[in-house]
């Protein structure tokens, strides 16, 4: 099966600091694929050359067959890829409604629409009018993830879903994420916790100094296996 995105010994810098180093990755159409690592591991550097925050060279980085490294990031969005960032960047002088509204920009074609964020999200239609910074941390997850989905992507990019938020918050927006993957929506999640990241995945990457120290199915790698890959250790720690 041919990949929705795929890349080929992909590199990043940041000036002269290379975080990535020759990362090869493929996400299908309808997957859900987890990346895992400790902090400073090229996670997320990862997903910023993905979504053209970081460019890279052309042939790196290929989405539905076609090279797009190179591309900026409203290309990017134009294409099909949407990123809910860490940290949500909600935009402190919209209301709720007018940062999904944002989220729609470059008028792509598809299923999603305010009625239909709102009906995954049914907090943001009562919260719609108020400005999005007055919303909790978990709401303002909600809005990020809505604003994303607000672009008709083909593929979504989520880093750092569960980053501060309580566990019944989080429990509450990867309940969404399982409903948006079941409308047959791709997507790639970068996540601290293991466990989740297991549970809402169909494959895993281990990241491990920007580089993947493991990849495999989530069902079948075993947590000797994680610990190993996760830490950099020959043994896994007692």
């Amino acid at each position: 099966m041919d990949a929705l995105l795929s890349t080929r010994a992909l590199t990043a810098f940041y000036g002269d600091f290379q975080a990535l180093f020759g990362i090869d990755f493929e996400v299908h159409v309808g997957e859900a694929v987890a990346i895992i690592g400790a902090n400073g591991a090229g996670k997320s550097t990862f997903l910023k050359s993905l979504a053209g925050l970081l460019r890279a060279p052309r042939d790196m980085v290929k989405f539905q067959g076609s090279p797009v490294g190179d591309m900026p990031a409203y290309q990017m969005v134009k294409h099909g890829i949407a990123m809910v960032p860490e940290g949500r960047r909600i935009f402190p002088s919209l209301s709720v409604e007018e940062n999904l509204r944002i989220g729609g920009y470059a008028n792509r074609k598809g299923p999603w629409s305010l009625e239909r964020v709102y009906d995954v999200f049914p907090m943001l239609h009562e919260r719609r009018n108020s400005p999005g910074t007055s919303l909790s941390g978990g709401q303002q997850q909600m809005v990020a993830i809505g604003r994303a989905l607000m672009a008709n992507p083909k593929l979504l990019l989520c880093d750092e879903l569960s980053l501060g938020l309580a566990p019944t918050i989080i429990k509450t927006i990867y309940e969404a994420i399982a409903r948006i993957l079941q409308d047959g929506m791709t997507v790639v999640i970068v996540e601290q916790d293991i466990s989740t990241a297991r549970r809402f995945s169909n494959r895993i990457y281990c990241f491990q100094e920007g580089r993947v120290s493991l990849a495999g199915r989530s069902d079948t790698i075993g947590d000797d296996e994680i610990s190993k890959a996760y830490f950099g250790l020959e043994e896994a720690p007692c």
